[in-house]
């Protein structure tokens, strides 16, 4: 079995699509290899898990945490890692890697600012998949930094947390803003970055598309 660093948060028929939606990933990523697979939601933290049997076994555990990242039963000092976003307070953001870690204020390296300003700044939503190194204490890792800066120098962004990637294409077309985006890009199993064109405003688009998506929504503006 393998525990992934996305989580699935949400319940009811909500819940059945979303993890509809990873098996659908999972036979994208492995459904050549000799596996059968079961997937699943670990219960005391809602991380998704993949239970695999077959002689690829190994080789499709080991794809699927390449892609999405692992919930490791031990970390190394030095190791990177996925924890996804809990919260932030002065003190610096809590990522849940499946123990809270708690990476200071002056470990973000994300200029200048508070938690919270930085949260706004990068268009950070809770439950959001970030890379981290280990280690007393931990830090945000270089790759990690580098993506949130590149979303900074980009088109803009909205990003969305509670909604599968192709929930949120379709509330894009139902709003009549198609044209108004490059792509969705999948962030995690429930969070999902809205691409948008240079034309676009991120803070109207998100006004537009706000009352269609019981989700957190947060700009990234260039």
């Amino acid at each position: 079995m393998v525990v992934l660093a996305t989580k699935c948060y949400v319940a009811g028929d909500a819940r059945n699509r979303a993890l509809d939606g990873m098996n659908a990933l999972v036979d994208n990523a492995v459904g050549e290899l000799d596996v059968e697979w079961t997937v699943g939601v670990r219960s005391k933290d809602e991380f998704v898990q993949v239970e695999f049997e077959g002689e690829d076994a190994t080789v499709a555990e080991n794809l699927l945490a390449e892609e999405w990242g692992e919930i490791p039963e031990e970390m190394e000092p030095g190791g990177t890692y996925v924890g996804t976003l809990e919260s932030w307070d002065d003190a610096g953001f809590i990522l849940d890697a499946g123990r809270p870690i708690e990476v200071p204020a002056d470990e973000l390296g994300l200029g200048p600012g508070t938690p919270e300003q930085l949260v706004k700044r990068y268009g950070l939503v809770q439950h959001l998949p970030m890379r981290f190194v280990a280690g007393e204490p931990p830090r945000l890792a270089d790759a990690e930094r580098d993506r949130l800066y590149d979303w900074t120098r980009g088109t803009g962004r909205v990003n969305v947390n509670s909604a599968t990637r192709g929930e949120v294409r379709a509330t894009v077309n139902r709003a009549g803003h198609a044209h108004d985006i490059v792509t969705v890009e999948r962030l995690g199993l429930l969070e999902q970055s809205i691409v948008c064109t240079e034309d676009t405003d991120p803070p109207g688009l998100l006004a537009a598309i706000g009352e269609y998506l019981p989700a957190e929504l947060r700009c990234v503006v260039p």
